[in-house]
């Protein structure tokens, strides 16, 4: 595990701002002194900690608590644009990882500050715009998008060998079986552990990772058919249902393209 202690962390603004593409790839392990919000201009990302994994669509950020261990995976090209937030900047911010909503002042400002010198004079306009940029942080939750992971050992490697293989047709009652248990024994663990049933951490966990294919141009029907859906006409219907748009159009619809060189990961 590493820990970034750069000037990011250590200057006693109250939030700094770096800009860095990536190509397809993931970081090592890490976390930060700070809070940090990671926000994906053009590209996907998934970000997963010990608590479960969100999926970073264009145009929305994902908040992670200061040292909170955490892995970033990019989904194909990334243009990222991070905000480091020091503890007593914002009182009340949450303490767990979330989705956040990038308005398109937010977007605006985090773009602001990254323009700026990153030793900004505090009292002058880039003080200003880090000041702004804390009034208008939005959390939401969005499940559809956030994959809870179970503390509980067996239950985690349960549900770590249907994240590997999601379009596994297993039922509730042999998953039971398999750990020597009633399926509704199983049903209620998974409840306490996940806050979902069964049935909808499975369709999570196929959505989350349909969305990592489909950010890197993966045909619909070749998505359906990985995830075991029977036609991409019912993975479809499933995927509008709960995120409000049709698969094909959901990233082509929030992409917004920024103007850095790529770094490899």
């Amino acid at each position: 595990m590493s820990t970034h202690d750069d000037m990011h962390q250590t200057l006693p603004h109250p939030v700094t701002a770096k800009a860095r593409n990536y190509r397809a790839g993931e970081t090592p392990a890490h976390s930060h002194p700070r809070a940090q919000l990671v926000y994906a201009g053009s590209g996907a990302m998934r970000v997963e900690t010990d608590a479960g994994c969100w999926v970073v669509p264009p145009v929305r950020g994902v908040w992670i608590p200061a040292h909170t261990v955490h892995r970033v995976m990019m989904l194909g090209e990334v243009q990222m644009r991070t905000l480091y937030i020091r503890q007593d900047a914002a009182p009340g911010l949450p303490d767990g990882c979330c989705l956040i909503e990038v308005s398109p002042l937010l977007r605006a400002l985090i773009l602001a500050l990254v323009e700026e010198p990153l030793n900004y004079d505090r009292a002058g306009r880039a003080g200003q715009i880090a000041a702004l940029v804390l009034s208008e942080l939005r959390f939401l939750k969005v499940p559809a998008l956030h994959l809870p992971m179970p503390r509980e050992p067996r239950l985690n490697g349960l549900c770590a060998e249907l994240v590997a293989n999601p379009d596994s047709r297993e039922t509730l009652e042999t998953l039971a079986e398999q750990q020597a248990t009633s399926s509704r024994t199983l049903a209620r663990r998974f409840q306490r552990e996940t806050g979902m049933s069964f049935r909808q951490w499975r369709q999570q966990a196929r959505l989350v990772e349909a969305l990592g294919h489909l950010a890197n141009g993966v045909p619909v029907a070749r998505v359906a058919d990985s995830l075991g859906y029977r036609s991409a006409s019912a993975f479809a219907a499933m995927f509008k249902r709960t995120l409000g748009v049709e698969p094909r159009r959901y990233f082509s619809d929030t992409q917004v393209a920024l103007d850095t060189p790529t770094d490899p990961t």
